[in-house]
């Protein structure tokens, strides 16, 4: 069984600057490379990851294909591209004609921080998405609660287009109250061009007492909601850090998928993963 981590970032503060990295921030604001994540990996039994952007800057997306091209563990790339660019599909070809091109397999933007909620919904928006589809990308959805009703309608416009809906779209773990988010989440299941990530959780909960068990509650909803088949284990490494240790996150992912079997499991750590993003170029589930 080849297992996959689905999401994770590398970046440098010194090369470039990540608004996100606040004070708050502070342990984890130093350069990550993959000499850093690679002996995590191999402690943990992780063969391929999908490395994600950070930035909305098309430059660091083609550093990240140049350094998955010298990085045999990184199976593909979730970059950035200027979605409201006439010319977005004319990007994304010159990405692909970069170093490292051969490795791009979805593009992503940071819908939960743009000031307007209905983002998804700007026909610029919205045929940007429709580029990155017909391109044979999938599309990564970072939302939170606040954006998953528009979410849900441009999943329904664009049937044709991959999504990916990153960490569970940002579940309230902290606070235990399952109940509003899971039905935000539940129409998504019956959208058979949607799959989602089990990442980004332990960050969700409170990143001192947080424990595992935070964690079970939450997986069921999406577990209930998508089926194996359509959910995908991710680190959100180093992010993770924040909260706790690599180890301890795909620890938290295996005791919250704890009521999977073994076959279950296989895909959400792995062949999920692989046939979205199409990283053994095969053909990607149909949408």
């Amino acid at each position: 069984m080849t297992t996959v981590d689905a999401h994770h970032h590398l970046w440098d503060p010194a090369r470039a600057t990540y608004p996100f990295l606040t004070d708050e921030l502070a342990l984890i604001r130093r350069r990550f490379g993959p000499e850093d994540l690679a002996p995590l990996l191999e402690a943990n039994g992780i063969d391929r990851t999908i490395v994600v952007q950070a930035r909305g800057d098309i430059a660091e997306t083609r550093d990240l294909l140049a350094t998955a091209a010298a990085t045999p563990f990184i199976g593909g790339v979730v970059g950035w591209a200027d979605l409201t660019d006439p010319g977005v599909a004319d990007a994304i070809a010159q990405l692909r004609a970069g170093a490292g091109g051969d490795k791009l397999v979805g593009i992503r933007h940071q819908v939960h921080d743009e000031p307007d909620p209905a983002w998804l919904v700007r026909p610029d928006v919205r045929r940007g998405i429709r580029a990155v589809g017909a391109a044979g990308l999938a599309y990564d959805v970072l939302i939170r609660p606040r954006e998953m009703p528009v979410a849900l309608a441009t999943v329904r416009a664009l049937p044709d287009v991959r999504f990916v809906i990153d960490h569970l779209a940002k579940p309230p773990i902290a606070s235990g109250v399952v109940g509003p988010w899971a039905k935000l989440l539940r129409p998504f299941g019956a959208e058979q061009n949607v799959w989602c990530k089990v990442s980004g959780l332990v960050t969700e909960a409170d990143w001192v007492s947080g424990r595992p068990a935070d964690l079970v509650p939450f997986v069921a909803r999406a577990v209930d909601t998508f089926g194996p088949d359509r959910l995908m284990f991710g680190s959100d490494w180093p992010v993770c850090l924040l909260a706790a240790s690599y180890e301890r996150v795909v620890e938290s992912a295996r005791i919250a998928l704890g009521g999977l079997g073994q076959g279950d499991l296989a895909r959400v750590f792995g062949a999920t993963a692989a046939a979205v993003y199409r990283l053994d170029d095969r053909t990607a589930p149909t949408a």
